[in-house]
């Protein structure tokens, strides 16, 4: 699995060691790409750098039919998207990108991105912000430090979806030209070119569609809001299919204000849980700021791009705040079958009955 990371980074040590909790001493805006092997109960980690030589990039740009200068310098991320979609299209799943909450250290990063990809049609690549760690039980402190970390990270995760953007685009159009492509050379020259369109289209219909898509949950929906708040900020340029936002502990009030200028190619989700007892505590936390948070609250639901799930009442949710994993999608089919249709590109609204009151689909 990769990692992308503006954490501080120690290549001098070894296994989920080498990720600190706190920003890069270079600079909270300087991403490292991490490659990450679970062996046994252990990881093996390795910093990605390097620069590609030439023949590296030549060989991607011939397999892969991209558009690109051999000649310019390119680096391991271009290797890493290259195989990831390699990989999907391969395996015939989506892609995920995950941005994590409060207080998880790397381990409990990558626990829930394994236990996405093991209960989801996915390939997750997680971008983690130097959350600290250790539950709950550290209190207001951890808590508001988090958030300071949540805010600082916001160009961060603006760099990483201009690069996601910037592969996705080139990756996905070297698709689409070798079937064009294709179309011609069946065409046999004749010039007719309303069979050439009508094949091309055919081609595309058929290809294994590997979607691009974005979850973000709990705090990891703070580092969004402020990502979103630059004019040019790539958070809100059109990359993904779907995006996610589960136990958003962003305030309710006047999320639309930044909830609405996310693009996306299908549909945006809000998932809400009344009873989320991580959002009833966080929303405890002193400070003007703290009101009544996204994620568990079910008034003024108001953005005009987005389709709000409440989940309150599913059998096995409870008050659970990660019940898009563990206990709550094992008890409830119905439940796992959303977040499959919600993360992997779908229609999760499909399944689900509207309530006009409130302006949510409902799942009882």
């Amino acid at each position: 699995m990769y990692v992308v990371t503006n954490r501080k980074v120690n290549n001098r040590k070894e296994g989920l060691e080498v990720f600190g909790d706190t920003p890069n001493t270079v600079g909270p805006n300087e991403l490292r790409l991490v490659k990450v092997t679970r062996q046994g109960s252990h990881y093996t980690t390795e910093l990605l750098a390097d620069k590609l030589t030439q023949a590296e990039v030549r060989e991607l740009k011939r397999r892969h039919a991209l558009d690109i200068d051999e000649r310019s310098d390119w680096y391991a991320s271009l290797r890493v998207a290259c195989d990831l979609m390699e990989q999907a299209a391969r395996e015939k799943r989506h892609l995920l990108v995950y941005v994590h909450g409060y207080n998880n250290d790397m381990k409990d990063v990558l626990g829930t991105a394994e236990t996405l990809e093991a209960l989801y049609n996915v390939i997750v690549l997680p971008f983690s912000w130097p959350a600290n760690g250790g539950g709950a039980v550290s209190g207001t402190a951890d808590y508001l430090d988090d958030k300071q970390d949540a805010r600082v990270s916001m160009d961060a995760l603006n760099r990483f979806f201009e690069k996601v953007q910037f592969y996705h685009e080139k990756l996905t159009e070297a698709r689409r030209e070798a079937f064009w492509q294709q179309a011609l050379a069946e065409d046999g020259g004749r010039g007719n070119r309303e069979a050439v369109q009508a094949r091309f289209t055919q081609l595309l219909a058929e290809d294994c569609k590997v979607t691009l898509n974005l979850m973000c949950h709990s705090m990891g929906n703070y580092v969004l809001k402020y990502a979103l708040q630059p004019s040019a900020a790539a958070a809100a340029k059109l990359i993904f299919d779907n995006v996610s936002l589960v136990a958003a502990d962003t305030n309710n009030a006047a999320h639309e204000t930044w909830v609405q200028r996310i693009q996306f190619r299908n549909r945006l989700y809000v998932v809400i849980n009344e009873n989320d007892f991580a959002l009833a505590w966080s929303r405890r936390k002193p400070g003007e700021a703290q009101r009544a948070r996204l994620g568990h609250y079910l008034k003024n639901l108001f953005a005009a791009n987005t389709r709000y799930i409440d989940i309150t009442r599913a059998d096995g949710v409870g008050n659970a705040h990660g019940y898009f994993a563990g206990e709550p999608v094992a008890r409830n089919a119905a439940l796992k079958a959303v977040f499959s249709d919600a993360f992997e590109g779908g229609r999760a609204e499909d399944r689900l009955s509207y309530a006009a009151d409130i302006n949510a689909y409902r799942l009882i």
